[in-house]
């Protein structure tokens, strides 16, 4: 939710790191955002988490690649 909230708003994602244990929006803002996102539809339940799930792995693994930290790989990849 927080990747796509910042999206959303056109933020600069290269920076960010998803905070654990932090709250933003309300539930209502979370299930519209992956509504939106999500490439569905009409989604169900089922689709929804399938998506979140997916998205959570990726983003983590993102965030764990060394390739993917800025400081690391610096301007060459910006805005991958």
């Amino acid at each position: 939710f927080q990747y796509l909230k910042r999206f959303d708003r056109g933020c600069d994602l290269d920076r960010f790191c998803y905070e654990a244990l932090s709250v933003e929006g309300s539930p209502a803002e979370c299930l519209q955002l992956f509504l939106l996102h999500c490439g569905v539809v009409d989604p169900s339940w089922a689709e929804l988490c399938n998506f979140t799930w997916f998205l959570n792995v990726q983003l983590r693994d993102c965030e764990a690649s060394v390739f993917c930290n800025p400081d690391f790989v610096q301007d060459t990849l910006n805005g991958f």
